[in-house]
């Protein structure tokens, strides 16, 4: 049984879905909770995928208690009339936390896919963090993407034996998606062909308020520094976001402000970007992947090896510094240049297919895989 909630977990999940619905020894059932309804069916069309059971739990301006009680209830009578030998989950959403917990309640094998991303701050980013930590207490099986997950879960006592290295399989379905090279629905989007552009994504929950003002007043002060270059903001459908972020960059000509876009124009349009600004951590991992500068404002990052090999820059929130970096890179062709090598810490492509092998052998159906080894 596979269960996820949102977008994002609905793109990393769709190819280690792909890969278990190929497989001669595994079937899949899928089950979504609902969140970012518009956002999570783009993608389920997106990749073909036709859930069996969708709990539909969204509700306006729900509170984090009232995601987890809703989903908890829901999932586990599910997962009562299902009986599953195991339950897939991904990452650090409250629907992973709950997912693994109502499983855990029914003593059924948790594997969880992107296993071991760590901060070491509870609150940053909030819930996240402490999400993921619990879906590793209960799971049965890691999928980590790096040696450095893999790390942080033997750091925590989880026994090596239970820990597979499969890269990411967000870049799976990347490099899937912008082979396809989607139109554009806006016109507004097919008409940059050929001009600078910084894109923007913004809606961490520990940004709310304060902090993403001050983010917001930086893409203006940028938008009006550089008239010839566009800033691109698919505009995330929060409304405690859209009231802070919005309304300093109504005004400018050079913001094209969006709807949030399918999964599959923006992946085309992450490639067609000169520079990313985000607090996303999909973005982070994709951004390198393609070739693209990525600034993320966040004072912490659980993905830490771009950082390290220089195309990732942790910029935070601080008005100045967002406009410093992002104009060094629009200024200094060498700088731009160090942080654009491709250099890929986070996968080949290849991901679903290990996640699967590694799945296949812990039920003895299988060998293992051989864990991913990035290259340059």
């Amino acid at each position: 049984m596979v269960i996820y909630g949102t977008r994002p977990e609905a793109i990393k999940l769709a190819p280690v879905i792909t890969r278990i619905e190929s497989s001669e020894h595994l079937d899949a059932t899928i089950v979504v909770t609902g969140q970012h309804r518009e956002m999570l069916d783009q993608v389920n069309r997106l990749f073909d995928i036709k859930p069996q059971h969708d709990l539909d739990i969204i509700a306006p301006r729900q509170t984090l208690a009232d995601i987890t009680v809703r989903a908890l209830g829901g999932l586990g009578g599910v997962i009562r009339d299902e009986q599953p030998d195991a339950v897939v989950v991904q990452g650090d959403t409250t629907t992973s936390f709950v997912a693994a917990l109502a499983a855990f309640y029914e003593k059924i094998p948790v594997v969880h896919v992107e296993a071991g991303l760590r901060t070491s701050d509870r609150y940053n980013p909030f819930p996240e963090e402490i999400n993921r930590r619990l879906t590793s207490q209960v799971a049965s099986l890691h999928l980590a993407p790096t040696r450095t997950s893999r790390a942080n879960l033997v750091a925590e006592n989880i026994k090596p034996e239970r820990i597979t290295v499969t890269g990411n399989t967000v870049i799976d379905a990347l490099l899937e998606v912008v082979a396809r090279r989607l139109p554009y629905d806006d016109d507004a989007l097919e008409q940059l062909a050929g001009r600078r552009m910084v894109l923007i994504t913004a809606h961490r929950r520990e940004s709310w308020g304060a902090p993403m003002a001050q983010s917001a007043r930086a893409v203006q002060r940028l938008a009006r520094r550089y008239p010839d270059t566009v800033f691109v903001l698919p505009a995330h459908l929060n409304p405690v976001v859209r009231e802070v972020l919005l309304p300093p960059l109504r005004d400018c000509s050079n913001v094209l402000i969006t709807e949030p876009l399918p999964y599959g124009q923006f992946a085309r349009l992450m490639q067609d970007s000169h520079v990313i600004l985000t607090d996303s951590g999909g973005v982070q991992e994709e951004g390198p992947s393609l070739g693209k500068p990525v600034l993320v404002m966040r004072d912490t990052t659980e993905r830490p090896e771009a950082v390290e090999a220089g195309t990732v820059r942790l910029v935070g929130t601080d008005e100045d510094r967002i406009v410093d970096e992002v104009s060094r890179l629009l200024d200094d062709s060498e700088h731009y240049a160090a942080m654009a090598h491709a250099v890929n810490p986070y996968g080949d492509g290849q991901a679903a297919r290990r996640s699967v092998q590694a799945i296949e052998h812990f039920f003895g159906l299988g060998d293992p895989p051989e864990d991913f080894t990035p290259e340059a």
